[in-house]
This record gives structure tokens, C-alpha cells and sequence, in this order.
């Protein structure tokens, strides 16, 4: 999978992103222009593998990490470096 070129600061960004369990992964494809295949490839590539395996592990199937799955709108936190309305 053919990833963007990024800076080590914008790739610890995603990964902290991409770690936390109410942060979609739609936030990511709007800030960064990375849609979910190529955040778990990132992920995987960036990773220990037994990292990888236990990051994938928690978020498979979690409602939080995808915006049409939650049963919520109001109240998430949203970071002061996140794009977006």
C-alpha cells in the first residue's frame, strides 16, 4: 500500500491518533488525508508487531474508532490540533 511521504512529527501525531480509543479514524483521513487501510498499514509499519497485534486487537469491532458506529455525537473531546468542525 502506497503511503504519503510524512515528517516523523506528523507520523507520532497519527499514531497517538490512531492509539487513542475515541479518536474515528475519519478525524485522521480529515487532518491527514489517510483513510483506515492506510493508518493500519502506517500503524503496522511504524510498530513493534506485538504493538501492532494488540492495538489491532482492541480497536476491531470498537464503535468509537468509526463515526457511523457511535451511539454518540455530544460530549467527545476534541483536541485543539484536530482539523475539522
Amino acid at each position: 500500500m502506497k503511503l504519503p511521504d510524512l515528517d516523523s512529527e506528523t507520523i507520532d501525531r497519527i499514531l497517538e491518533m490512531a492509539w487513542e480509543d475515541r479518536t474515528p479514524f475519519e478525524a485522521i483521513a480529515l487532518q491527514f488525508g489517510l483513510d483506515e487501510p492506510q493508518t493500519i498499514a502506517l500503524m503496522r509499519r511504524e510498530m513493534k508487531r506485538s504493538s501492532f497485534e494488540m492495538w489491532r486487537k482492541r480497536v476491531t469491532g470498537r464503535k468509537t474508532k468509526h463515526l457511523k458506529q457511535r451511539d454518540f455525537v455530544e460530549g467527545r473531546f476534541r483536541s485543539q490540533n484536530q482539523k475539522g468542525s
